[in-house]
């Protein structure tokens, strides 16, 4: 399938990288290099997790990690001085080290880096957990085992489902998550189909997406 970004989509890119800085993001096999020795779990979510669902590729300004922010210690001891990790969010980015080990107040991921000239090269979120178990962004009452809303690929990466990563994208009104929605559609399973209309109608009554869901 050929994407390319709209022109709306273009300038939003320019005008996040001249605030913040260019990205020269990962793919999912470099991102497996790079967290081989990091030993919690971790997972894929986004667009590379769309792709890897639907077989399908389309451009990817980054790559969307995710891993526990209870281990965020554990992931700084295996960075350690090799990059530099950001806390991102809010607006706002600050470093995250001795001086501030925590990441600032509405921070909901860490960006890395090798150092202030260099780009950007991940975005990793920092999932919460009640009891040890997954907790959703879009709805905080939506708790369940990590294994239960992820899986794992061929290539051995345990990515985002589906349905749950277009309950994220429905909130943001791009362009390119529509194509994602569009690209899936055709593929989910009957109950992930009625898991996503729910989600969206409690959430976005009025979506679009819901009249192909029904």
């Amino acid at each position: 399938m050929h994407w390319r970004p709209s022109e709306a989509d273009e300038a939003e890119e320019v005008a996040f990288r001249r605030l913040y800085g260019d990205w020269d993001a990962l793919d999912p096999a470099g991102l497996t290099r790079f967290m081989a020795a990091y030993d919690r779990e971790w997972w894929v979510v986004g667009g590379w997790a769309i792709d890897a669902f639907t077989g399908l590729t389309r451009p990817h300004e980054d790559i969307d990690a995710v891993i526990w922010l209870r281990d965020l210690p554990r992931f700084r001891e295996m960075v350690g001085d090799r990059h530099h990790i950001w806390s991102a969010g809010a607006g706002a980015i600050r470093p995250v080290d001795d001086d501030w080990p925590e990441p600032h107040e509405g921070a909901g991921q860490v960006w890395l880096r090798d150092h202030a000239r260099a780009p950007w090269f991940l975005d990793c979120l920092l999932a919460e957990d009640r009891d040890g178990q997954w907790v959703s962004r879009r709805d905080p009452e939506y708790v369940a085992p990590l294994e239960d809303v992820t899986w794992v690929a061929d290539d051995g990466i345990r990515y985002l489902n589906p349905e749950i990563g277009l309950l994220f994208k429905a909130g943001n009104g791009r362009r390119k998550d529509d194509r994602d929605f569009d690209r899936c559609l055709p593929l989910l399973t009957d109950d992930a189909r009625t898991w996503l209309a729910e989600s969206i109608a409690g959430l976005y009554p009025d979506h679009a997406w819901l009249a192909r869901l029904s």
